[in-house]
């Protein structure tokens, strides 16, 4: 009987072992891995460590909307990433998968992905909410899950983003700075929103609302979706243009090229504006600053896909983590624009200017970027 009840002890420890070997990352005091790449959010930041594993590393990138230039490039930058020397030894099996706008759908591959036994996911949330479950089955099987840009409302999950309220407040801090050295603390901005329902939007219009509200102006906000797409943005600065008649600055989000050809196709005075990084849209700034096109130009880099993927990889090997990570705000403006610099007159208008990340030693050329398509990788 003492037998018995030795072995149904051991196997009850095994048991309990395994479980608390799977249970996600523990939370331990820092510094984490390469600050300098992986600089942690705030001195708030906890810190993960996962227990290593030997690699080559089974890699997923699970995206959701694919119907901008934007997420087109990501993916292609993730490819081409994978196969940069730096890690391609380290990726013995490497998917891609875009799922649409569809929560369930996205939480569905994820499980799946998981269910296969690969060893990391990166992701783009369709909706910063409803990850639990999956983040659950994520740690019950030690995968180390990723999300960045269009991060998650939890703590409970390794995150890469730049800072997009501070986005958002830089964006409308510029377009009052240039309203008032022209002489108007009134009237009326254009303000072309993202894709509904991401973190991102969310965060970036609170940015510039907290900003405008703050300013002691009297500003009358006009709200279009313009998805982060040149072609949407286009007909729906258009259409608030045919409606409204003059707006005296704007706020795009994204596909910023178009919402300059609207203004430009218009008629519209060049007013001051703030935007993305397209390639196109800082073309346009640089030709047309001096009749009044007073830009900035903030990028959210497709690039971040490769630090969320250099990330996991680095968790992977058992490496100290910040649990969220913060990349910086790479800005240019009207005054330090550069052709062959921060943009191309020879690549194409939606190719986005931002994917050189020094610190982390990540510097993925456009013209191997290009090369690669959006297509899933199965």
């Amino acid at each position: 009987m003492k037998t018995v009840l030795k072995m149904a002890t051991a196997v009850a420890a095994l048991a309990f072992s395994a479980h608390a070997a799977f249970a996600g990352p523990e939370v331990v005091s820092g510094p984490g891995a390469d600050p300098a790449c992986f600089a942690p959010w705030s001195k708030e930041t906890k810190y993960f460590k996962w227990d290593a594993k030997p690699g080559p590393y089974k890699v997923a990138v699970v995206n959701g909307f694919v119907g901008n230039t934007w997420r087109i490039q990501m993916i292609k930058t993730a490819k081409a990433y994978a196969e940069d020397p730096s890690v391609k030894d380290k990726i013995g099996e490497f998917k891609v998968v875009s799922t649409g706008t569809d929560a369930p759908a996205q939480l569905g591959a994820i499980e799946d992905f998981i269910n296969q036994g690969y060893d990391a996911i990166v992701t783009i949330a369709v909706s910063p909410e409803g990850f639990d479950r999956v983040i659950r089955l994520a740690d019950k099987n030690n995968v180390v899950v990723v999300p960045f840009d269009n991060v998650l409302d939890t703590d409970k999950v390794m995150q890469i983003n730049e800072d997009q309220l501070e986005m958002g407040r830089t964006w409308a801090t510029f377009l009052l700075n240039e309203l008032k050295a022209a002489g108007k603390t009134s009237g009326k901005i254009l303000e072309v929103r993202g894709l509904p329902g991401n973190s991102v939007d969310r965060d970036r219009s609170i940015g510039i609302h907290e900003v405008l509200d703050a300013s002691g102006g009297s500003w009358e906000v006009v709200q279009v979706v313009g998805n982060w797409d040149d072609g949407t943005a286009q007909k729906v600065t258009a259409d608030a243009i045919a409606v409204h008649g003059h707006f005296d600055a704007i706020a795009a989000q994204g596909g910023t090229t178009g919402v300059v050809q609207a203004m430009l196709d218009a008629n519209h005075p060049m007013v001051p504006i703030s935007g993305e990084s397209e390639n196109g849209y800082r073309k346009l700034v640089a030709e047309h600053s001096a009749d009044g096109l007073k830009g900035i130009s903030i990028g959210q880099s497709p690039g971040l896909v490769a630090i969320a993927m250099k990330a996991a990889i680095s968790a992977l090997e058992g490496n100290t983590m910040p649990q969220l990570i913060s990349v910086p705000l790479p800005v240019a403006d009207y005054t330090t624009l550069k052709d062959g610099v921060n943009y191309w007159t020879d690549l194409p208008d939606n190719f986005f200017t931002v994917n050189e990340f020094p610190p982390c030693g990540v510097n993925i050329s456009g013209p191997a970027i290009m090369s690669q398509t959006e297509a899933d990788v199965k």
